[in-house]
């Protein structure tokens, strides 16, 4: 059995993922603003440094694996918020806990991304780009030209950035070449607190219900936790640098044709150099 630490692990999809780990028989270190066994509040720097301090302790420096569930939806005026927990919560806690990860051997990662990554439009790079170069005043700066829209772009900027963070250090020595595993998964509308609240408000509500999903529905939290319980399982091992969306269809539904896509002829210059630089790595 494993140790796993979850982040949001009260409520919602962390709540449904700890409670299959659990059942599983493996131990689990919930952190959380509430009800956790670390309690810490990850929209603040000092809140992060506490959580991963606290992990650390109770897991005594080996950790098979971390779920980074918590996060904040697109509410009106949280874009601060929102910027610091969905991603720096994310970014920040793994960075700190990558060498108890590593003494796992083979430690796997599911950081929560989410199909607004895909389907929201004219998301601002600007905003991406300063997440991904740690600059949270940057991002926030991009939002404000959006007005009332401008909580949605921080989310949908959030998960974006999250997502790319992950794929950028899924491959690197300091991640795959220390037997860590990292992954993201892309939910689409679950029907956790945060959806409910959504659908308690009739404007919100309406927005919501006509959101195309081929499928039909919403998504239930235990089964979104079966997918998580897989991709920490020996069945992944061979998973690395993924976003696995789980969304109902609706991510190919409004890009059905955007990938997988063909790798441009200029590009193979890049492909080359990249390919010579990873046997040369592993070489010495």
């Amino acid at each position: 059995m494993g140790t796993y630490a979850v982040t949001g692990s009260a409520s919602g999809m962390g709540g449904a993922v700890v409670a299959k780990l659990r059942s599983a028989g493996h131990t689990v270190i919930g952190v959380d603003i509430n009800d956790a066994e670390i309690v810490a509040d990850l929209s603040t720097p000092g809140g992060r440094r506490g959580a991963a301090a606290g992990v650390l302790a109770a897991c005594s420096g080996v950790l098979d694996g971390a779920v980074l569930a918590a996060g904040l939806g697109p509410t009106k005026g949280a874009e601060r918020l929102i910027t610091e927990v969905n991603y720096f919560g994310v970014v920040d806690l793994l960075a700190a806990w990558r060498p108890a990860l590593a003494a796992a051997e083979r430690a796997k990662v599911v950081a929560f991304a989410s199909n607004s990554t895909t389907t929201v439009p004219a998301v601002p790079r600007r905003a991406i780009r300063a997440l991904l170069a740690g600059d949270a005043e940057r991002a926030l700066r991009a939002y404000r030209f959006f007005g009332p829209l401008s909580p949605p772009m921080a989310y949908a900027a959030s998960k974006i950035a999250v997502s790319r963070w992950v794929r950028r250090h899924a491959v690197t020595p300091e991640w795959a070449g220390a037997g860590i595993r990292l992954n993201a998964l892309a939910p689409g509308a679950i029907m956790t607190p945060m959806l409910e609240q959504q659908l308690a408000t009739p404007a919100e509500a309406k927005h919501v219900r006509q959101f195309p999903v081929p499928i039909g529905g919403f998504g239930d939290p235990g089964q979104l936790a079966d997918w998580v319980v897989f991709m920490l399982s020996d069945s992944a091992d061979f998973l690395c640098g993924s976003v696995v969306f789980v969304d109902g269809g609706s991510d190919a539904y409004f890009r059905a044709d955007d990938w997988p896509r063909p790798v441009p002829a200029r590009r193979a210059v890049s492909y080359l150099r990249r390919t010579r630089q990873f046997v040369e790595r592993n070489r010495s």
